[in-house]
């Protein structure tokens, strides 16, 4: 199993924090990701809402599990390829100064068939380099 942190400090209050990194569409600031959005099928923003992420080598389903603005949210890996198991993600948006602390821990394995311990060396260094740029995306959008 991997486990990856990534944080960061953001100068703008949590409630817009939370709208800008719960909104799909803007994890096309990630290096990795080629489109991204809603699933066709999906509720709207909230616990069951669906979103689809195509990036280079990988497409994924993640279904919102909790949702609790502008405090908290986190999400599952319904489908992907390569396949993970056990993937879920949680965000934690903390109020610091006239920011917000944005706390990112994720949580995954790769199965024997999509690459196992070998596929998880190679995602543990590429995942963290996609996630502190949507972090950092989120910085430069917000803090104008």
């Amino acid at each position: 199993m991997v486990t990856l942190h990534v944080e960061r400090m953001i100068a703008a209050p949590p409630d817009r924090v939370f709208a800008w990194l719960a909104d799909p569409a803007n994890l096309i600031v990630a290096p990795m990701v080629v489109r991204t959005g809603w699933a066709k099928d999906s509720a709207a923003p909230g616990v069951g809402a669906v979103r689809e992420v195509i990036a280079t080598g990988m497409w994924f389903r993640e279904e919102i599990t909790a949702y609790d603005p502008p405090r908290s949210y986190s999400y599952r890996i319904v489908k992907a390829v390569p396949a993970f198991n056990n993937h879920g993600g949680t965000l934690t948006f903390t109020p610091s100064g006239d920011g917000t602390h944005v706390d990112w821990i994720i949580s995954y394995a790769h199965p024997i068939h999509a690459g196992g311990k070998a596929m998880e060396a190679v995602s543990a260094r590429l995942l963290p380099w996609n996630f502190r740029a949507i972090l950092a995306g989120c910085a430069k959008a917000l803090e104008r």
